[in-house]
């Protein structure tokens, strides 16, 4: 810190930029993750000063923070552009780790990570253990994912990514959920259990009471006989919800064309009449036609 402090003082960009990296990987290193925020937050990062090589490393580390403080898009931004700015070819490692918490981010979004991730170049061994995670959270089996955190805990360790992968569990949850309330019209608990992999009915009944009232699935609770019955589909087209989506996107492209005007640049004499550089114009113009009657005349 005593070292950020002179570099700031002496206008040391480099060094700042350097430095500050340095202390946020030192405070990850420890899982110092609020003074790490702090350092982050109370900082300015040269951009303009830094390299490509320190500007993903900060991004890496800033992705890291806002994950485990559960800004997720925030997250997923910053690791993309970690992705973005680091080498292409070489640092395979760093290449590694920053995929890894990137499928990560992506699964607590509740979204699914393409199979072309899986597939990247000099990487694909060591994103063997968060492909079955991702197929563990996509097909909502509970004893798969299990299954991948015994076998794999150990790496995911290493890497520092087992207490946010331990946060999937819900997401494995609701979509196992989905899958049974599509596929049965009605169930009891027990079967839940058993399908989820869940300790009790009444764990079961509170995860689907939740679920219900996030609004995950559309079905209703029979207490007393212990079942969920699930409501009929309904035809989202019959609906107004094409018509809102529709909405939206026009607002969309409309407020992108309102902000591609206002940030148009125009030539500083841009709004001045037009008659002055037509008159200087026909003014060199006259002058041409006097000069080429004098030559005339002296020829002559």
């Amino acid at each position: 810190m005593q070292l950020l402090r002179t570099a700031t003082l002496r206008h040391n960009f480099d060094g700042q930029v350097i430095l500050l990296n340095l202390l946020l990987r030192n405070y990850l290193h420890y899982n110092l993750y609020d003074q790490a925020e702090k350092l982050a937050s109370k900082t300015e990062f040269k951009t303009d000063k830094a390299s490509s090589n320190e500007l993903a490393r900060y991004h890496f580390y800033l992705g890291r923070i806002n994950a485990i403080q559960l800004s997720y898009t925030d997250a997923y931004r910053n690791l993309q552009q970690a992705l973005r700015k680091g080498p292409r070819e070489s640092a395979k490692g760093f290449r590694s780790i920053v995929t890894k918490f990137l499928v990560i981010v992506q699964l607590l979004l509740g979204e699914i990570p393409e199979r072309t991730i899986f597939r990247t170049k000099g990487i694909i061994h060591s994103l063997d253990p968060y492909l079955q995670v991702t197929q563990a959270v996509r097909n909502g089996d509970v004893n798969l994912f299990k299954q991948s955190l015994e076998k794999y805990s150990a790496v995911f360790s290493k890497d520092k990514t087992f207490s946010l992968i331990q946060r999937l569990h819900h997401n494995v949850i609701k979509t196992g959920l989905r899958r049974i309330n599509s596929s049965y019209s009605r169930i009891y608990f027990k079967d839940i259990c058993s399908k989820l992999g869940l300790e009790s009915v009444q764990d079961a009944e509170y995860i689907v009471a939740k679920a219900i009232s996030d609004g995950i699935i559309d079905a209703t609770i029979n207490h007393q006989e212990g079942y969920i019955r699930s409501s009929d589909n309904v035809d989202i087209y019959s609906s107004n919800e094409p018509e809102k989506a529709f909405a939206q996107r026009i607002d969309f492209c409309l407020q992108i064309h309102n902000d591609a005007v206002k940030a148009m640049r125009y030539p500083p004499d841009f709004k001045k009449p037009k008659d002055e550089k037509v008159e200087k114009a026909k003014e060199t113009d006259t002058d041409a036609e006097i000069a080429d009657l004098i030559d005339d005349d002296d020829e002559e």
